[in-house]
């Protein structure tokens, strides 16, 4: 049976036909996020499962399908709560889902005191349960809810198997960690790529659609050229975390470790458990970009200006 919460004071929420979207704590911030579900006439659908999902109640508990956009532990957050609905995911974010070695993989190298550290909080904090029922799909699935449609477009790079789903007839597309929040885009796992991030913000503005939400923070956009306009200040990100990059070689050369430790994305001594994986992948990342376009060059283990 799933967990019951206590009780809690109604979930913010609003709609669009039969699409709802629920709003998480501070509209989403992590580790909380923001919820769709739709009312299709045949199959009542979740789209993700924050923690949000824990606090809505029948609205939610009531879902006979889910659909990921892709897999992280805020996003599988409510699964719990619905052992019997098939749930989807892109074939390439799959494993993820459906066991502990799978989100390992995805997240990267680390000590086993780590992992076993990261799998108590996940269980602690976002009720992890694996789900090695989940099952695949590909660019282009399409779910057919009776009076509702849900397609998806494969926009990967945040994770291998990222997906923008879009909900018909509304024209609501959750476009899920492409969230246009401050911090800019995130590509520091195993399984994220900076380059196929670059084409799927270019790719997300040609989907046709009328609501874009978020997974967090800005929640619905309804306006597309405010869409638009805050789409390429969290694109011109990429851009700025290149240029410091190039700045903090400036004053000569250095390892990768080095580079590391002056942080492209956080603070220089914030030492959560992945800090330091994700700012090697993700400096890596922008180092062979800059590499192949001729800006650096590299000896030995050391990189510097051209």
């Amino acid at each position: 049976m799933p967990v019951q919460e206590s009780a809690q004071l109604p979930v913010s929420h609003r709609d669009f036909g039969r699409v709802s979207v629920y709003f998480g704590e501070r509209s989403g911030k992590y580790p909380d996020g923001n919820q769709i579900l739709i009312r299709g006439s045949e199959v009542r659908t979740a789209l993700d499962t924050p923690l949000v999902s824990n606090h809505i109640g029948p609205a939610f508990d009531d879902s006979e399908m889910v659909v990921l956009g892709h897999v992280h532990e805020d996003h599988i957050a409510g699964l719990h709560r619905l052992p019997n609905a098939p749930v989807y995911a892109h074939v390439l974010d799959l494993p993820t889902v459906q066991s502990w070695d799978g989100m390992l993989a995805a997240y990267g190298d680390m000590d086993p005191s780590q992992a076993a550290a990261m799998r108590a909080n996940f269980e602690r904090k976002f009720h992890y349960t694996p789900r090695p029922d989940a099952i695949g799909y590909e660019d282009g699935a399409l779910w057919d809810l009776g009076s509702n449609r849900i397609t998806a477009f494969h926009l990967p790079g945040h994770t291998a198997g990222h997906c923008a789903l879009l909900i018909e007839p509304e024209e609501v597309l959750f476009i899920g960690d492409i969230d246009l929040t401050g911090f800019g885009p995130y590509y520091g796992d195993a399984c994220s790529n900076l380059a196929d991030f670059r084409r799927s913000l270019d790719a997300v503005a040609r989907i046709p659609a009328k609501v874009w939400v978020t997974s967090h923070h800005r929640g619905i956009y309804t306006d597309r050229e405010q869409f638009l306009h805050d789409l390429a200040i969290y694109t011109a990100k990429l851009t700025e975390r290149e240029s410091k990059l190039l700045t903090m070689l400036r004053s000569g050369p250095r390892t990768l470790s080095q580079l590391v430790e002056q942080r492209l994305l956080y603070p220089p001594g914030y030492d959560a458990a992945w800090v330091k994986g994700a700012e090697r992948r993700t400096i890596s990342q922008h180092l062979a970009e800059l590499l192949a376009d001729g800006r650096l060059v590299q000896h030995e283990d050391r990189y510097q200006l051209a």
